[in-house]
């Protein structure tokens, strides 16, 4: 009677215990649990970037085969002591799904890769398999089996990346209003094109806003160059349409928006350059590339015989011309218009007050220069009464200073949370206030800043895409060491290992730059060549804990239990959070309860 009922709800959950041993699913049940061989790789969990990747192995015996009922293994991830727990996938042996072992024929086979993503509480925890059969037709009946722990995980070693912040300071300000000057404005042009483009990296916003200003032109110079890869050399003009189409965007806008300005009244210098080559070494020069490559791009350009189209099918050759295609070519399509224009001086009296009236909308904005409002923001210690002046600074005048300050006064704030996601929020207004200005004024190290801040919050494709235009556009050797040393590190987090192998090749040898290659060799299974590496950084930091429990995870990958505890030991020694840490670290788990590593813990 009992079962009839159960019989009228559709979907019941019946137990095996609770179904007879004639029972069809039961059968099923028994026979496929019967010789049940489940493996997972790798055997203990492991983060990968963002995620968790492993893959399953389930063999069953196919005697448990039967029309209209299928066997099931449905998987799970529990965690925060069992009290959490996320459904990752299924193993479902249905025709379609499965093939016969070849080593075992009596068994059918499936191998399947899953993932889910990683989270700090995740770790650690379990992977569980709940077998089931159940009728393949639509609310049929199920039975349970017992629930069988596969692996543990999840071993974090991978997020041991070393990354060191590079202090950002506020730019200096001054109250002087001298406002004469030179005026320089790059642009950049797409593969083959004179079109001027008003995206990423332009200066098209930062040369509307000064002929807006209306200040007093006396000289305007234009120049444009080409890249030298086909796209650029095919058309032998391509600089002098360049240097035609900025000419006449900026003769335009002088008509429609300057009032003080006139065209006539400007004088216009023009010149387009044609296969210079001295452009281009002398942004090879600038780059990460290292001294030899350098040397050897040299010695190709002004040494070797050959025309200009067939110089530039040598650096095709080259081993390292990706570099030159991804981060060289590119800013060699550029146009530049610079400026000389005068200003009147004006005094300093009263600024802060001034600014404070402007800030609350007692007064006008242009009661102060850009200048002076900005400086203002220097007289007050307060990071709120900072931030409102720079923002207040940002809506009436859009310059490119007042964005980078923004951007710093919301990054010390940052700083000073508690709270993941106001700090988060803090984070993400600062890079958008970095992009902003480094549209302005686009350089290698505003869009370094860019990809700092949001590298911090956590939002990593955006970072990555900042890194690689920063080193686009070229810089000081030290900018870009570190540019290509963060990348690496961030290349590490997403698990792009070779990547960041290459990417730390143009870097310099600093502890950041040791710690990471290392971490990479380890996550390689290079573990002899890890502890080498580890070894180097010993001598820049010989009391860093990290370092030696680096080691210590390396000695115990490497099973040698002795060298683990000496390093962990020497690690806890210097830093009592280690020790906690350790406990948790599956890294450990076959010395968790042996005396060394207990002793090393005290």
């Amino acid at each position: 009677m009992r079962i009839s009922l159960l019989r009228l709800v559709p979907g019941t959950l019946l137990s095996a215990s609770f179904l007879s041993a004639c029972s069809p699913l039961a059968k099923v049940l028994k026979n496929a649990q019967a010789g049940q061989e489940i493996t997972v790789q790798p055997t203990v969990l492991e983060s990968n970037g963002e995620n968790v990747l492993f893959e399953v192995t389930a063999k069953v015996s196919a005697s448990h085969l039967r029309k209209g009922a299928a066997y099931n293994l449905g998987l799970s991830y529990r965690y925060n002591n069992g009290l959490r727990e996320d459904t990752v996938g299924r193993l479902t042996f249905i025709s379609g799904e499965y093939l016969y072992d070849e080593e075992q024929k009596n068994k059918l086979v499936i191998r399947k890769q899953f993932s889910f993503p990683y989270a700090p509480q995740k770790s650690p925890g379990e992977l569980l398999a709940l077998p089931d059969a159940r009728e393949t037709k639509p609310n049929g009946k199920r039975v349970k089996g017992k629930e069988i722990r596969l692996t543990r995980g999840i071993v974090t070693t991978s997020r041991l990346v070393v990354r060191q912040d590079t202090t950002i300071a506020l730019l200096p300000e001054t109250a002087s209003n001298n406002m004469s000057g030179t005026r320089v404005m790059p642009f950049f042009f797409d593969a083959g094109k004179a079109e001027i483009r008003n995206y990423l990296g332009t200066n098209v916003a930062a040369l509307e806003d000064f002929i807006e200003a209306n200040q007093h032109t006396d000289k305007v110079m234009i120049v444009a160059g080409h890249s030298p890869d086909s796209l650029d050399r095919h058309d032998p003009r391509l600089a002098d349409k360049r240097v035609r189409a900025l000419l006449n965007y900026y003769k335009k806008r002088v008509d429609t928006d300057s009032y003080l300005n006139k065209v006539s009244n400007i004088d216009f210098e023009t010149e387009a350059y044609h296969r210079r080559w001295d452009l281009f070494l002398n942004k090879v020069q600038e780059s990460a590339l290292k001294p030899a490559q350098v040397d050897s791009v040299l010695l190709l350009i002004n040494d070797t015989p050959g025309s200009y189209a067939t110089k530039e099918q040598s650096l095709r050759r080259l081993t390292f011309y990706d570099y030159l295609e991804q981060y060289i070519y590119p800013v060699m399509r550029f146009g530049t218009i610079a400026v000389r224009y005068t200003a009147p001086k004006r005094y300093d009296s009263e600024i802060y007050l001034l600014s404070k009236k402007i800030v609350e909308k007692q007064t006008e904005a242009d009661a102060l220069t850009p200048e002076e409002l900005r400086y203002s923001a220097t007289l007050t210690p307060l990071l709120a009464e900072k931030q409102r002046i720079y923002e207040t600074s940002v809506a009436t005048t859009g310059l490119w200073q007042a964005y980078h300050n923004l951007a710093v006064v919301l990054l010390l704030r940052s700083e000073k949370e508690v709270n993941p996601k106001v700090q988060r929020a803090y984070l993400r207004r600062s890079a958008v206030n970095f992009t902003l200005a480094a549209h302005r004024n686009p350089t290698a190290e505003l869009f370094y800043r860019v990809g700092s801040a949001y590298h911090r919050a956590g939002d990593k494709l955006e970072a990555l895409q900042n890194y690689d235009y920063a080193i686009k556009l070229g810089g000081p050797r030290a900018v870009l060491s570190k540019i290509f040393s963060d990348k690496a590190a961030l290349e590490i987090e997403v698990g792009q290992l070779d990547d960041a192998l290459r990417s730390l090749s143009y870097s310099s040898k600093t502890y950041q730059n040791i710690m990471n290659r290392a971490l990479i060799y380890v996550l390689k299974g290079n573990y002899q060549g890890a502890a080498n590496i580890y070894a180097e950084a010993i001598a820049l930091r010989p009391q860093d804990p990290l370092l030696y429990y680096c080691l210590a995870i390396v000695a115990a990958r490497q099973q040698n239990e002795p060298a683990m505890a000496m390093h962990l030991r020497r690690a806890v020694q210097l830093s009592r959070t280690y020790a906690n840490r350790a406990v948790e670290d599956l890294e450990f788990r076959d010395f968790a309860k042996g005396k060394q590593f207990l002793e090393a813990l005290r």
